[in-house]
C-alpha cells in the first residue's frame, strides 16, 4: 500500500525547520532529504529515520523496525505532530550522516 500525499506533505512541513525538506517518489513510496541528504522514509503512511546514536538520544521513544519487507530497521517515529521534536531529530540525524557520494558526469 502506497502512502497518502498528504500525510507525505504533512511530514514535510513538520519537519521543515530543519532545513530544505523534500520528498521523492522511490518504488511506490517516498524518500525524505533535507539539504539533499536523505534521511529517511515514508512507507504506507509511517514515518521512519535512519538510526543514528545522535537521533537515539533525541527519540521519546526508541523503536526500530524494517519500512519495507527485507529492509534493514530503521526508527520508527509513530509521534509526527510536534513539530520541534521532528525537526530537532531531523537535523541531529543529518548531522550524524555522511555527506552523500557526488556524482560523476
Amino acid at each position: 500500500m502506497a502512502s497518502n500525499v498528504d500525510f507525505v506533505q504533512y511530514v514535510v512541513e513538520q519537519c521543515a525547520e530543519a532545513g530544505e525538506i523534500v520528498a521523492k517518489k522511490m518504488f511506490g513510496d517516498y524518500g525524505i532529504y533535507c539539504n539533499g541528504k536523505i534521511f529517511g522514509l515514508i512507507c504506507d503512511d509511517c514515518f521512519y529515520v535512519k538510526p543514528t546514536e545522535a537521533g537515539r538520544l533525541v527519540l521519546r521513544e526508541v523503536v526500530m523496525r524494517p519500512p519495507y519487507e527485507g529492509a534493514k530497521p530503521y526508527f520508527y517515529v509513530a509521534d509526527v505532530d510536534d513539530r520541534v521534536y521532528l525537526s530537532r531529530l531531523v537535523k541531529v540525524t543529518c548531522d550524524a550522516l555522511p555527506e552523500p557520494k557526488t556524482k560523476r558526469k
